[in-house]
């Protein structure tokens, strides 16, 4: 398993060590005492999947403590921009965001932990996109912010996205009280 550092700290790419042969392939998508050893030290509780096709943009979704959650991030089928903002007030990074391809060949996956909100855009049709969470889903804590917002300036790589009616509400990064401290 090799863990790629990325220009925010606590983002991390992890990139599995993946087994191929004649019959197909395998790899350990979670070891526990592996990730610890590499300074992740995270308990995953909750495991969520969606498919979508193409150009469907999720995101910018969070949880609000105490039910907020860090996620590990990967796709099964398909490819993904996938991005996560620094909403962690006082961070050096605050409104940064750091964006990764993630796709089913490479077996990629994105770490993502508490303080970030995420989203990801399908790039290809039939995506099936999964991830472990290390808190269950609390509806009530649930927050968002624009997709598009300018502030932020995510290249989406895309204009008119498919969107849920939540996602096109969503406030922008100047209207948003971030419940979470560096």
């Amino acid at each position: 398993m090799k863990i790629i550092a990325t220009s925010i700290p606590e983002l991390l790419i992890v990139e599995p060590d993946v087994f191929k042969d004649e019959r197909g392939y395998f790899f350990e998508l979670y070891n526990q005492k592996r990730y610890f050893d590499n300074n992740m030290q995270m308990q995953f509780v909750q495991d969520n999947e969606s498919k979508s096709s193409k150009n469907v943009l999720r995101g910018l979704h969070f949880q609000k403590p105490p039910f907020s959650q860090g996620k590990l991030v990967r796709v099964i089928q398909g490819k993904v921009l996938d991005v996560a903002v620094d909403i962690r007030k006082g961070s050096p990074t605050y409104g940064h965001y750091q964006a990764v391809e993630l796709d089913a060949d490479s077996k990629r996956m994105f770490y993502i932990p508490e303080g970030f909100a995420h989203g990801f855009l399908t790039l290809e049709d039939d995506t099936i996109f999964s991830y472990k969470c290390t808190n269950y889903y609390n509806k009530e804590s649930e927050g968002s912010i624009l997709w598009s917002d300018k502030t932020i300036g995510i290249d989406w790589r895309i204009e008119n996205p498919i969107l849920s009616e939540k996602d096109k509400i969503a406030p922008l990064f100047k209207d948003f009280q971030s419940p979470f401290q560096y």
